[in-house]
């Protein structure tokens, strides 16, 4: 009764304040028994990929551009009028195909000329030669003086040196005349003709009269850098890389819109010198092309073999952090379930996953998901990671 009547006397605020201190009170103590009964707090889950070595074929992408696998520029080799022109300009011609008709008339006349003159050395020559074995005979009887005789040789021998004079000057006058039919020296894709029926041409003029382009097969020319070559000899002498007998030679070919030419090109050889202005060489690669996709002068990049590396060790990019100073670092999980920091030696991008050159070793299990909840040192419960395939991160 007291009490009531002493609390009536309390003022409002001091009894406010009383009520809520012994609110909190309780719901302390409340909260104390849970966090006891609750216990400590669960151990973080984290997932792993176990590292195994396996063989990798490392490859290298390299830009280039195309170029014809012959080239044979036409050119006149007689002076002459141009008569006709007998192909289609853009077409496909065949080795000995005509090609141009230039006047023939003026080499067809010196050819008939020097065959006259052939045939009348011939018609002398017997004559001469029966006047020497005469004087070879009258001589051995002093019929006929030493100096008779010797004019009658000379004159024999003079007349067979004309028909050979002759002989000559009817087959340069024939090759001449050859020379006013144009053929296409190798087969392949003519380009346009830089002159038109009526035109005067000249022996070998700085213009030529068009150009044919054989592009089947064709070749790709590319660079590369001499330290690039240089770090793929160590690796082979070392025995981080084995040559792939096989297919080192064979080499992938990307357009310039980046899909894949159908046909694989065949490393044909490396250039023995390095251009001291860019430090590259040249690798020449030769292409089928038999639908002339490929053009002469294209834009490409190739794909080529580096080598095979027996013991590769692949880690995906998203289990790789960087410290501060950009050092690759990996958090690995030990067989006690703690984790551990490996610092890494990276070496290139192969699609989603970094290759590792040194800083784990087969076996360890590198964390890739959960790597925000754990620090060296903490345990950790371990689970497979599995990789989400490309239809599942798009939602096919």
């Amino acid at each position: 009764m007291h009490l009531i009547e002493n609390w009536n006397k309390i003022p409002l605020w001091t009894a406010v304040g009383l009520a809520l201190a012994g609110f909190f009170l309780l719901s302390g103590c409340e909260s104390g028994h849970s966090q006891q009964a609750a216990g400590p707090p669960p151990v973080p889950e984290v997932a792993i990929v176990t590292i195994a070595p396996q063989p990798l074929s490392l490859t290298t992408e390299l830009p280039g551009r195309t170029s014809a696998f012959r080239v044979a520029e036409i050119r006149p080799q007689v002076n002459g009028i141009v008569q006709k022109r007998l192909f289609t300009e853009g077409s496909t011609v065949e080795a000995g195909q005509l090609l141009y008709q230039i006047d023939p008339a003026q080499f067809q006349a010196a050819l008939d000329s020097a065959e006259a003159s052939l045939h009348k050395a011939k018609t002398y020559l017997p004559s001469v030669r029966l006047r020497a074995e005469r004087y070879r005979e009258l001589l051995a009887e002093n019929a006929v003086s030493q100096q008779d005789y010797d004019d009658a040789a000379a004159a024999m021998e003079q007349a067979r040196a004309e028909i050979g004079f002759w002989e000559a000057e009817v087959a340069k006058a024939r090759i001449s005349l050859d020379y006013t039919r144009v053929i296409a020296p190798v087969s392949g894709r003519i380009g346009k003709s830089n002159v038109t029926a009526g035109a005067l041409v000249t022996a070998y003029q700085p213009t030529p009269l068009s150009t044919i382009q054989q592009m089947d097969p064709i070749y790709v020319d590319v660079a590369q850098s001499s330290a690039e070559l240089l770090r793929l000899k160590q690796g082979l002498e070392s025995g981080r890389l084995s040559a792939d007998a096989e297919n080192g030679k064979k080499v992938k070919i990307l357009l310039e819109d980046g899909t894949s030419y159908p046909l694989e090109g065949l490393l044909q050889f490396r250039d023995v010198t390095v251009d001291p202005t860019t430090g590259t060489f040249t690798l020449r690669i030769v292409v089928p092309n038999p639908e002339y996709l490929l053009l002469p002068g294209m834009f490409v990049r190739a794909v080529v073999q580096e080598g095979i590396a027996q013991q590769a060790i692949l880690v995906p990019q998203q289990g790789v952090s960087r410290n501060p100073k950009g050092e690759p670092l990996a958090l690995v999980v030990d067989a006690a379930g703690t984790v551990h920091q490996r610092k890494l030696t990276l070496g290139r991008a192969i699609g989603n996953k970094w290759l590792v050159t040194s800083g784990l070793s087969s076996g360890d299990r590198v964390i890739v998901e959960g790597m925000q909840k754990v620090r060296p040192g903490a345990a950790v419960k371990a689970v497979s990671w599995i990789e989400e395939t490309t239809a599942e991160k798009t939602g096919a």
